[in-house]
């Protein structure tokens, strides 16, 4: 079946979604994304994933800052069957959900209701959780509280890194919308019990505080990075920790405890695979030290408790 719909969206995990409609032959009347923002040294405005695909492929692209009256009114004008939303960072205001005849469609890297709001993929692995997916649902004024159309789980693996979760779940979310739009599902409602809220990153979360326990610590690396430089502070300057791992070991808080290095944490210890100076090129832990010496006995500093 063939839609008339439109794409609004803007972050990397969306491309997927776009390209598998574009490639799906379903009518795109437009893509909406953010304006374009500076990026690079050079601070030069550059668009958006999104709305450098749309380019790509010659869809009409439109760029409002804001869903203003005016913006409602185009939007309303195109006579769609349905709107896909996908990292979109805008908020969708009642007339824009209320346009399309089968409503707007969002595609969420959580199992609603657990993880709704900016951050599913990364506070799922912070909390230490066994399993998350992706959920298509269909919108509503409230915060990705809308009925779900088709949810698929995806196992959390020990090792599994934020970075490559979100590539995992933007594949599956392209291909679990093509389905949702095939099949128009019965909507259902989201459970009563079990919401969480994914609040926003702060980078201030980034900040390798010792006094925790290494498999705290080591979820932090693995579920903040990139978005949020994981780091620890040594002779006046912060050191980004890219990979590590737990393992068994005790010390005091803070002290490095071999060569390799070692850091001992509240609970057991943890072990810097890869790291990187503030404008350095990253490297393991081997190289790093090769120009930067943390020989054990060193004690790093904990960051001060708001």
């Amino acid at each position: 079946m063939t839609l008339r719909l439109a794409f609004m969206g803007t972050a990397d995990f969306a491309v997927p979604s776009l390209t598998a409609l574009i490639e799906a032959g379903h009518d795109i009347a437009a893509v909406y994304s953010q304006p374009s923002r500076p990026k690079g040294r050079g601070h030069k405005p550059l668009p958006s994933p999104v709305a450098a695909l749309a380019l790509e492929r010659g869809l009409e692209l439109r760029t409002p800052e804001k869903l203003d009256d005016h913006a409602i009114a185009a939007f309303r004008a195109l006579n769609l069957d349905v709107a896909v939303v996908a990292a979109y960072g805008l908020i969708l205001p009642q007339a824009v959900l209320d346009a399309p005849r089968r409503g707007c469609v969002n595609i969420h890297a959580s199992l609603l209701p657990r993880w709704r709001g900016a951050a599913p993929i990364e506070r799922a692995i912070l909390a230490g959780d066994a399993e998350t997916g992706v959920t298509i649902m269909r919108m509503e004024a409230g915060l990705d509280t809308g009925a779900i159309l088709l949810a698929e789980s995806v196992a959390i693996g020990p090792r599994a890194t934020a970075s490559a979760l979100h590539d995992d779940l933007a594949t599956r979310g392209a291909a679990l919308l093509l389905r949702a739009l095939d099949e128009n599902p019965p909507p259902r409602d989201q459970p009563e019990t079990g919401a969480t809220y994914a609040k926003k990153l702060r980078r201030e979360e980034g900040a390798l505080d010792w006094r925790r326990a290494a498999a705290e610590l080591d979820r932090v690396v693995r579920g903040l990075n990139p978005r949020v430089p994981t780091w620890f502070a040594h002779d006046g300057t912060r050191i980004r920790v890219l990979e590590a791992e737990p393992v068994a070991e005790t010390g005091a808080p803070g002290t490095v405890l071999d060569h390799a290095p070692t850091v001992a944490c509240g609970a057991g210890a943890l072990r810097l695979l890869r790291l990187q100076r503030e404008g350095r090129a990253a490297m393991s832990a081997a190289e790093f030290l090769r120009g930067h010496a943390l020989p054990p006995g060193t004690v790093l500093p904990c960051p001060a408790i708001n």
